[in-house]
């Protein structure tokens, strides 16, 4: 499955189409889309609050939630937080997410292809994914 680049209007891959997904299930906030006021993740609503454990731990449940429901070619298996203590104070911490690739799942097909890893950062008021 092929699917468009929404910053550069190029194709893309399926794998690249789910990361592409998760971006925007996390940049959307609850009540933001009109037809479906139920979609997002809940996740920009808490960036800029102290960063303590118990906000880490809300991140975790959101982001492996948000994944679950809206994205389903992707099964999480775990989130752990990534980036050193000078970055955590900083405000400058990131995920990183292991998941389970299904590629045909959106199809009904559920078989899994693989363990896959990707980051995911918030900067410039926006989620980033990348492969790591």
């Amino acid at each position: 499955m092929a699917d468009i680049d929404r910053h550069t209007g190029e194709v893309i891959d399926n794998y690249a189409s789910a990361l592409q997904s998760v971006e925007v299930i996390f940049t959307t906030r609850i009540g933001e889309m009109i037809l479906m006021r139920h979609f997002g993740a809940g996740l920009v609503e808490l960036l800029g609050r102290l960063m303590v454990p118990a906000l880490f731990a809300a991140f975790r449940t959101l982001l492996a939630a948000g994944i679950d429901v809206w994205e389903p070619r992707f099964r999480v298996r775990r989130v752990d937080l990534n980036g050193s203590v000078d970055e955590v104070r900083l405000g400058r911490a990131g995920f990183r997410i292991e998941v389970d690739w299904r590629p045909r799942a959106h199809l009904g097909d559920n078989t899994v292809e693989g363990v896959r890893t990707f980051g995911l950062a918030f900067a410039g008021g926006r989620a980033v994914t990348a492969n790591t």
